[in-house]
This record gives C-alpha cells, structure tokens and sequence, in this order.
C-alpha cells in the first residue's frame, strides 16, 4: 500500500511518518474506528505531484512503483490537478479502493529491509499464508491487537494455498473468474462454520482453532470463533472451489435432480454426499442438502437450470458464481464490532452504524422517507366521490406498503449479515424462521 510505502521510506530517512506527510497537502484526516483508534488500513491517494514527489523520495521511477502499488494510479476527484497544482493527498480506508487489506508478515519485512515494521498490504484470502514464517496474515480493518495466527503444526494451510494455484488455472480454462468461485466456496464454508457449533463429529476445525489460539481457546471462544474462522476454514475453502469447478461433480448434481425427469433434491443425493467425503466429512452430505436457502443450494439450482437450458437470458439467476447479498459472510471487523456492542442498552444506534454498511443505511432510510411521504399525501384525498377517494387511498396504501416492506426485508438482511442469527430476526418481525429465510432468498432473486 503507498500508505505503508510512505512509513518505511520515513524510517529509511530517520524520520517520523508524520513528519514526512506534512511535504503533502493533505485534503481530509485519517479514517478512525469507532472507538477513536487509528485504522490500521488506511490508504492514501496522491494527485500527480504527489506520486512524482513520492518516487523522488524513493529513488525510483514511478513506473516501478505503478507494477509494485495497486492503488498507485487511483485518481481522487478532491485532489488538485493540472500544471500548477501541488503535492496533495488524501485519506481513503484502503477495502473501499480495492479489495481487502491485510497485514504483512513482520519478519518477511524485517528480512528484506532490516526494520521490524508494521506494513499492510492488499491480499485477498487465498494469499493469506507467510509459508517461509507459518503465519496467517489477519484482515488489517478490524480493530483488534493481533496481526497474525501461528500456523506452526498445521501443514494443510500451507498445502491448502498451494493447492489454489491449481484450482485458480482450472477456474479460468473453464472461463469462470477464480475470485468469484472463491468467493462462493468461501460462502459455503463459512455457512457451515456457523452450523457447526452443534457437530458432535466435527474435530478438524475445534483442533485448529484451539491451536491457532494459542492451545486453547475456550477462555473466549466467542471472539476466537471470529478471529480465527478464516485461517481455519482455509484447507476445506479450496477443496470446495476444486468440487464445483469439477464437471464430474456438476453430473451428480443433474443425477441428483432427476436429469431429464425433474425432481426435489433429495437428502441422501450423490454430490452432497461426495463433497462431503472430499472435504473430509463423509456425514456432512446430508447436512449439507437440508441447508435450503444457502449458496451450496443456489448453486446447485443454476448448474441445474444450464443443463435444462431454462435459465432465461445471461443473468444471475443462471450464473452458478453469483453470490447474493444475503449469502455474503460477515467480516471478522463487523463481528468483531457486533460482539464489542452487544451489550449496550436496546435502542442505541452505535451497533447499527457498526455493522451495517453506510450504503444499506441509506438505502432503508430513503425508503421509509418514501413511505412516509406517500403516507402524507394521503392526507389531502379524502374528500370527493366515495369511489374515487376509495381508489386513491387503496393505491396509495398499497404503495406505501411496497415500499414499508421493502425497508424492513433490507433491515432483515441487513440485520443478518451483520452477524445476528436468523432465528432472532425472525422472533422480531414474528415469522417461522423458513419463512423468512425463504422471502429474503426469494427477494434476493428478484432484486438481483
């Protein structure tokens, strides 16, 4: 990240990291948690001064940082431009101008530059694993103290990595987008890792997670259940990308639905069963096929509608690597959040704005202004005909109810994702949990 960039190129002066910023002229302040600490992912954007003064300092051409930088080109509109302008910059969180953040192995750093410094790098979830040092890298947004997981005495998250290379090349000669069928997998694992809470015959993942806690993390397993998901549902991540990239797999799939005889999936079906044995689990398959309404299911559903040649124009509703909103999991920095404010008086808005994203915050409040604008207007059509007003206020009602429903089903998901389980919400709103389950799944669908 240029931001990280900027701090070892001060070390490398005997300065400050914030003696060397003030050669910028920077356009806001940095991005802060809610508790007020500094963010460990911030990210800056330089105006063209900015990068030519930033190469000077470094002694190379800005066309070697470019290739090293992924946010070097990145242009900010607040920045000044133009012959004139001056060295600017301004302050971005760096998941909000690429992809995710995480930090940089220590003692790979301290190898190459003789400095044990802290640095942050762009790394997207199956680059996670240091295998000179037996380390994985942690998201860089959550605001917690620790940067790495030992991965000491778990070979199979080195051999997991290595084994994304082979099922990455296998995505793109199928022509499908290795982040996006990772993405899926990673779903799906996820899916089953908040599942499996209640598995008797599930050891793997307590084994690792206790290791990666140090050896034991029952003192606060809530919080280590976060912290330590991804890095311990890695291996099984990458087994299941390889299973749904497999033509073979994707047969059993259409056996499974009747092929030309169109059928339920049943229980007991072969690709559940397979996969299951593949990531190790032979009882997982029909644990598996009962999750109705999650991303193994969707996926199944698309694989299911190509073959039949009944998914209608390209679209998601027949690309098997689309994941829909409500299937995305939570990030570690919004459980993380979630559990810091659960205990706080009903009614208090920090949670909310914690865990959910400014974007969906938005979109349900302009909803309900919507809705409680219709609802005003009505006031002035009660007078006239009783047929005429009848009609008006029926309409109007009703549009208002579209948009009323519409707020709280994106409060549902919204709620959901930020990591409070579905059988709460559906207490909530009092609905049977399927019920609910199966309406966001449906207006994911048609929402797109």
């Amino acid at each position: 990240m240029t931001s990280s960039l900027m701090a070892r190129a001060a070390h490398r002066y005997g300065l400050r990291a914030r003696d060397l910023r003030a050669c910028w002229q920077w356009r806001n302040s940095p991005p802060v948690h809610d508790s007020g600490g500094p963010r460990a992912d911030t990210e800056m954007l330089l105006n063209a001064p900015g990068r030519q003064l930033m190469a000077d300092l470094c002694g190379v051409d800005e066309t070697v940082l470019a290739r090293a930088l992924p946010s070097w080109g990145q242009e900010d509109f607040k920045l000044p431009a133009g012959e004139q302008a001056v060295p600017a910059a301004a302050w971005r969180i760096g998941g909000a101008v690429l992809r995710p953040v995480a930090f940089g192995c220590q003692l790979c750093t301290a190898r190459r530059t003789g400095a044990a410094v802290r640095v942050v790098r762009y790394a997207p979830r199956w680059e996670r694993v240091c295998v000179r040092h037996g380390r994985w890298l942690l998201d860089a947004d959550a605001n917690q103290p620790l940067e790495h997981l030992d991965l000491r005495g778990l070979p199979e998250m080195v051999a997991a990595q290595r084994q994304w290379a082979g099922v990455a090349r296998r995505a793109v000669r199928v022509g499908a987008e290795p982040e996006r069928v990772f993405a899926l997998a990673y779903a799906v694992v996820a899916r089953w890792w908040e599942q499996a809470f209640g598995w008797e015959r599930e050891t793997a993942w307590p084994r690792r997670l206790h290791q990666v806690a140090g050896g034991d993390a029952g003192g606060d397993l809530e919080r280590w259940r976060i912290v330590g998901r991804d890095a311990v549902v890695f291996p099984e991540v990458v087994a299941v990308a390889g299973a749904l990239l497999d033509p073979a797999m994707a047969e059993l799939v259409w056996a499974d639905s009747g092929a030309g005889r169109p059928r339920a999936l049943p229980v007991d079906g072969m690709f559940c069963r397979r996969l299951g044995e593949q990531v190790g689990r032979p009882w997982l398959g029909p644990l598996a096929a009962t999750d109705h309404g999650g991303p193994l299911i969707a996926w199944m559903g698309s694989v299911i509608r190509l073959r039949r040649g009944a998914g209608g124009p390209p679209g998601y509703d027949n690309d098997p690597w689309w994941l829909r909103q409500e299937h995305q999991p939570a990030t570690m920095a919004g459980q993380l959040r979630v559990l810091g404010k659960e205990k706080k008086a009903p009614g208090s808005g920090t949670m909310w704005r914690a865990a959910v994203p400014a974007e969906q915050r938005m979109l349900i409040t302009s909803t309900i202004d919507s809705a409680q604008e219709q609802l005003l207007q009505l006031r002035g059509v009660q007078t006239g005909p009783t047929a005429d007003v009848a009609r008006r206020l029926l309409r109007g009602l009703g549009h208002s109810a579209g948009l009323i429903e519409n707020a709280w089903k994106r409060t549902a998901v919204a709620a959901v994702n930020g990591g409070v389980p579905l059988h709460e919400v559906a207490r909530w709103v009092d609905m049977p949990v399927e019920v609910l389950r199966e309406m966001l799944t449906t207006d994911g669908r048609e929402g797109g």
